[in-house]
């Protein structure tokens, strides 16, 4: 008598509880937080997610990129200076390592274009100890870059840059591409070789 009563009590307990549907999900959440609420929270996520994301994106460098400039070794350099297919060549050279810095997104390059230091003009920047932090420090930039082409004879050549701190003057990055065979036509290949080696591939696997 007294097993056929529990048996009894036991399955009006198990009748009262409640059984989840199929395909209805977590009743206790949807019950808890409503349409509305579950709304909110995915809002909440993709922009904790969003945030995330932004904050982990360093600020591109403010860098101030000036012409690069050309030190002329070769026989007869001193008689026929630089020539105007050396300045063309010195310009392509310039825009190639300029969209190499630009298309990295680590950097936002800044206009030198109107600057009017003596310097920058005469296209003297290597030899005025540090003025170029100055100058691009003037124009907006944190960074100042000068590069130059150094040419050993019409089939040598080499390519170095320094990167300066705009405010402090302080050095952050140089290399030098140590000597290079190729006519003055591959001066761009060289310097964007040497950009690739050693700042934007190098820090790209860091």
């Amino acid at each position: 008598m007294r097993r056929r009563e529990v048996g009894h009590r036991m399955g009006r307990r198990r009748a009262s509880v409640p059984q989840q549907q199929p395909g209805t999900g977590d009743i206790s959440l949807w019950g808890w937080c409503g349409h509305k609420s579950v709304a909110a929270c995915l809002l909440c996520a993709a922009w904790s997610i969003a945030f995330s994301a932004s904050a982990a994106v360093p600020t591109p460098i403010k860098l101030a990129i000036f012409d690069f400039e050309l030190e002329d070794f070769s026989a007869g350099a001193a008689s026929t200076g630089q020539t105007s297919s050396d300045t063309a060549r010195l310009a392509s050279v310039t825009d190639e390592v300029r969209q190499l810095f630009a298309q990295s997104g680590r950097y936002h390059l800044v206009d030198v274009g109107n600057v009017d230091a003596a310097a920058a003009k005469a296209h003297t920047l290597r030899e005025c100890d540090g003025c170029d932090a100055l100058i691009a420090l003037k124009s907006g930039a944190e960074q100042s870059f000068v590069g130059v082409v150094k040419r050993i004879s019409r089939t040598e050549y080499t390519v170095r840059f320094q990167i300066r701190d705009a405010r402090t003057g302080a050095i952050v990055s140089d290399a030098d591409s140590g000597l290079r065979m190729g006519a003055d036509n591959s001066w761009s290949r060289g310097a964007a070789r040497l950009i690739k080696d050693r700042i934007l591939e190098t820090r790209d696997q860091q």
